[in-house]
């Protein structure tokens, strides 16, 4: 995979929990079942509010009330994707399907901890069985896309995004714009670039506030040459998101491949400035030899003038 994947895939990935989230539950009574709803709403209030431990102890208190309750297992399996924990969340969606083999959301949420693993083919099975559950529910075409993409399958990736944008419903602009985002990000693979920034320009229409919709459409201009097009992209990722150290080392060297100096020198010495906050040793010192690089081959031009 390349390293504009490697820099842009994990961030599309947070789009897959965006349709993943806690069942509701009515408000709980007095009896033993409801006692269980009472401990699933507070896992879910805790879930909301971040605090993913305290509501993994909340799901365990309606587990232990309620051993056969597939929507707890299923909930807490959301907790653990937030954790990080993988396993554990496999294991709960499994315990889930055991419980109600008809519900998707499990096998949504198992294809999702796959993936995190990098093991995509486990992922499309189970986006395999959730289309075979519900075959009009775009959520599992796009992560089955995703997971395609993963495994370096982009014409197979394109045909689920494809799919996912039928079933998707047009009035659900930003969803709609991460599958454009995603599906342009292919097409760059596979050096379709004039297709790839028709599907960003779809993409930033659909939500104007997403950088990483300009960025990639600024590396696409940047790869089919034109500069211009990249800087104003650029740009914008940096009126939006200010700290975007790397924007400005690829505005910087676009503006430098313009004969703009001054304007790259000034913007690698922001990225620079910024890596260095975040911590990010390696693209700090590569950006300082970067720009030692262009300021050699500026003087080295001015002496042959």
């Amino acid at each position: 995979m390349t390293d504009f994947r490697r820099l842009f895939l994990s961030i599309f990935i947070a789009f897959l929990l965006i349709f993943s989230t806690p069942n509701a539950h009515s408000s709980p009574l007095f009896t033993a079942q409801n006692t269980s709803s009472e401990f699933l709403n507070l896992g879910i209030e805790q879930m909301r509010n971040g605090g993913y431990n305290k509501a993994i102890d909340n799901f365990n208190q309606a587990i232990q009330l309620q051993q056969n309750l597939p929507v707890a297992y299923n909930d807490r399996c959301l907790a653990y994707l937030q954790l990080q924990d993988y396993h554990q969340a496999i294991a709960d969606c499994t315990q889930a399907i055991n419980l109600a083999t008809d519900n998707v959301e499990p096998y949504l949420n198992r294809g999702l901890a796959h993936y995190r693993q990098g093991n995509y083919p486990a992922a499309i099975v189970n986006y395999n069985q959730a289309i075979a559950l519900r075959p009009d529910d775009f959520r599992a075409y796009y992560n089955r896309g995703l997971a395609h993409t993963g495994e370096g399958n982009y014409l197979e990736a394109i045909t689920n995004y494809n799919l996912a944008l039928t079933q998707i419903p047009q009035t659900t602009s930003l969803p709609l714009a991460n599958i454009y985002n995603d599906r342009g990000l292919v097409r760059f693979e596979l050096q379709d670039f004039a297709a790839a920034v028709l599907d960003f320009d779809i993409a930033i229409r659909l939500n104007p506030q997403d950088d990483r919709a300009y960025f990639n459409r600024a590396c696409t201009c940047g790869r089919n040459g034109d500069d211009f097009g990249a800087i104003r992209d650029f740009s914008q990722v940096i009126r939006l998101n200010a700290s975007n150290a790397q924007a400005y080392v690829n505005r910087g060297v676009a503006s430098y491949r313009l004969g703009y100096h001054q304007k790259a020198i000034a913007d690698l010495q922001t990225a620079s400035k910024y890596f260095g906050h975040q911590g990010n040793q390696v693209a700090y010192q590569k950006t300082l030899d970067l720009l030692k690089s262009l300021r050699q081959q500026i003087q080295l031009a001015t002496e042959i003038a």
